[in-house]
């Protein structure tokens, strides 16, 4: 099997982590946080969650090498970004409320969410090549 679709059915299981942080988030962290340490707090938390995920698909297939693994990450990238997105406009979101985790001079570090999916892959590769 090809590893592009490997990590394209892995990504499923991380989409259905980001799914359950996300409800942790909005009945439990929020609860005791507020709104802001709440979504700081559950980005931190998948950040953990993806890692975990990352390392355990680099180890059982590992990419070839370093440029095939920073290629799966930008595809993590860019399969979350167009969920994200697109399932956002679909439900009627404005750019502006889909934009608003992305200011992170409000504090909003989603930012981090796809950074880490882009070269996570890339990282742990290294980390586990020898």
């Amino acid at each position: 099997m090809n590893i592009f679709l490997k990590y394209f059915l892995a990504w499923f299981p991380m989409l259905i982590l980001a799914i359950l942080n996300g409800t942790l988030r909005e009945f439990v962290f929020k609860k005791y946080f507020g709104e802001l340490a709440a979504h700081q707090l559950s980005t931190v938390t998948l950040l953990i969650l993806f890692a975990a995920s990352m390392v355990f698909m680099v180890k059982t297939f590992p990419p070839e090498s370093s440029t095939q693994a920073l290629w799966l990450g930008l595809f993590w990238m860019a399969l979350t970004l167009i969920f994200e997105f697109g399932f956002g406009r679909l439900r009627g979101n404005s750019w502006e409320t889909l934009l608003h985790d992305y200011h992170l001079w409000k504090g909003r570090i989603w930012v981090l969410i796809p950074i880490a999916l882009a070269i996570g892959p890339y990282l742990f590769y290294r980390l586990f090549k020898n």
